[in-house]
């Protein structure tokens, strides 16, 4: 009996991973990092409930680290297979496991430097060889190429919308068609293509990240504009902690939009992310894959630039930025705020009403973007309580993530509906929501699982 047991991502909006067991062959379909909830994040502490050496395949739906994060435990804890993705998302997860794990060995050596962990000593989740390890792993395979993953088991990738590379998993097994729809993508975006249409599936894995709320409608860059003209009218910088892969390139494009419009005054705009830098080459590299509306008419022009864009290259130049006053667009990652240099430059401005934090994305419960957004007058950076002074404020119609009416509008698209659609990556609020109206509309089966919980299908 072929099974699907859910180790991430089930009532939750982090931490993917999805066990397909046929019984002669193991596949797990993304492996993810928890964020957020300390609750959560001490399940990356936890090991799997199946040996990783038992599992034959992984496959990669996107490079974000709440999907490929957990890749370096996996290995370490003993997985040997190949890991299969897009081409493009193997690019990027590089990068992701790279930076992660450079960034869980400098946070344990500042916390067993400055004495604020429990742990002692305090130990990276993983390391930069657990992580080099990994890459070694990745197994390049282009959109809609079906191919052996395990025995009895073929997978090809859909095109999903959401980020550079990112897909939705057709999986193939004992007579079963299995989407694991990875995160869904937008349409009528810039940047990216809209997600692909498809026909039908005998079984759904779908996310609800926003399943119980729509976007606010496109602006014209109206808000940002604003947050930009009257933050820098202070003498404030804007500081906009930002997904370094996928949301950094449309917060520039609209930057770039809105100074050849001459809508916002032509500021710095500093990118404070290696990461970040690295992934832009990546989107520049591969603009066959971008909308048509982005990709550069003449060979040699930047599409992700500003008049004044500047890349900061290295740690002394990032503490030089933090401790200069001159008005700026800094952008920095982490996207939640929960580590990353954005960390160094939220200590500095936080207190001081003349600056602005811009969300421009989904903020998990439990991460210290969630608590701005919902009014906390101090949140912890590096083990000191800092106050919130500066304006806090988000754009919701830059999220990656389709909203409801994206949801509906995507799974319209088939023309024989699932046997069984279960829905992951959603906060139960907006799972259930979801549910409710996918069943009024559409009269599906819906399910929703719990955490490790095994189903047959």
């Amino acid at each position: 009996m072929t099974t699907l047991t859910f180790f991430g991502a089930a009532r939750t909006v982090t931490g993917s991973k999805h066990l397909l067991d046929t019984g002669r062959a193991k596949v797990l379909v993304d492996c993810g990092l928890f964020q957020g909830l300390k609750s959560l994040r001490e399940r990356n502490w936890q090991a799997l409930p199946v040996n990783p050496e038992s599992i034959d395949s992984v496959v990669l739906t996107h490079a974000h680290l709440d999907h490929v994060g957990w890749l370096p435990r996996l290995v370490a804890g003993g997985f040997k297979g190949r890991v299969f993705c897009t081409p493009a998302t193997a690019d990027l997860a590089k990068i992701v496991l790279a930076d992660a794990a450079k960034l869980q060995e400098e946070d344990a050596a500042a916390a067993n430097r400055e004495g604020y962990s429990r742990h002692k000593p305090a130990l990276p989740l993983f390391t930069e060889e657990d992580a080099q390890r990994a890459m070694m792993l990745l197994q390049p395979v282009g959109y809609e190429r079906a191919m052996p993953i395990a025995q009895g088991v073929e997978a090809d990738f859909i095109n999903a919308g959401h980020l550079l590379g990112s897909a939705y998993a057709r999986v193939l097994a004992d007579g079963l068609e299995i989407l694991f729809g990875g995160d869904l993508g937008r349409y009528d975006r810039p940047i990216l293509p809209d997600p692909s249409p498809v026909e039908g599936a005998d079984i759904l894995l779908l996310e609800s990240t926003y399943g119980d709320r729509q976007h606010a409608e496109d602006d014209n860059g109206e808000l940002l504009a604003r947050v930009i003209t009257e933050t820098a009218q202070r003498g404030g910088k804007v500081i906009v902690p930002a997904f370094a892969i996928g949301r950094v390139e449309e917060v520039i494009y609209w930057i770039k939009k809105l100074e050849e419009e001459r809508r916002i005054p032509t500021l710095p705009v500093y990118l404070d992310s290696p990461m970040a830098a690295a992934a832009i080459k990546l989107y520049e590299a591969r603009q066959n894959e971008l909308d048509t509306e982005v990709r550069a008419v003449e060979r040699g022009v930047c599409v992700f630039c500003t008049t004044r864009f500047r890349v900061v290259t290295s740690p002394r130049e990032s503490h030089e930025l933090v401790t200069d006053g001159t008005p700026a667009v800094v952008i920095a990652s982490s996207g939640m705020a929960t580590g990353g240099r954005v960390l160094n430059h939220l200590k500095a401005t936080l207190p001081d009403r003349r600056h602005t934090v811009l969300f421009v994305g989904y903020q998990a419960a439990g991460t210290r973007g969630r608590l701005m957004l919902d009014g906390a007058p101090l949140v912890k950076i590096h083990g000191v309580e800092v106050a919130v002074g500066a304006r806090v404020a988000i754009i919701h119609s830059m999220s990656a993530h389709a909203d409801q009416s994206e949801i509906l509008r995507w799974i319209g698209s088939f023309k024989r509906p699932p046997r069984r659609t279960f829905l992951v990556h959603g906060e139960p609020a907006a799972l259930e929501t979801l549910r409710a109206a996918i069943t009024q509309q559409r009269r599906w089966d819906v399910y929703i699982p719990d955490h490790q919980e095994r189903v047959e299908l």
